[in-house]
């Protein structure tokens, strides 16, 4: 792997790290329900065990990437990318959001697509 593929994988993990925290344990404070526009804290707090269980996956997203790295594994790598591209484009389409597409999918693909040349 070269430096440039292994930099664009870590920052995909480090996005998905930071999902995580978002998901997991910001999901009812300010800065969880701005992010993910809630509509009430009380909203917020129903539905915080699903945004924790959402945490949770793109917590192993984030260990497959980062384990691809450690392993210097690029097939690794690239299953773990077309994940979270699959993952971009269905949240995008089923949430009707594009700025998901953008934020989740877009880097996975370049990533990808620099591990592929």
């Amino acid at each position: 792997m070269t430096f440039l593929t292994i930099l664009l994988i870590a920052i995909v993990a480090l996005e998905h790290v930071y999902f995580l925290v978002l998901e997991m344990f910001l999901w009812t404070k300010p800065k969880g329900m701005k992010t993910f526009g809630l509509k009430s804290k009380e909203f917020a707090e129903e539905t915080k065990v699903l945004a924790a269980n959402q945490g949770l996956y793109n917590g192993f997203l984030a260990a497959g990437l980062i384990f691809s790295i450690v392993q210097k594994d690029i097939i690794l790598a690239i299953f773990f990318l077309i994940c979270v591209t699959i993952a971009g484009i269905y949240g995008s389409y089923s949430t009707k959001k594009i700025k998901l597409f953008y934020v989740q999918a877009v880097p996975a693909i370049i990533a990808l697509i620099v591990s592929l040349i």
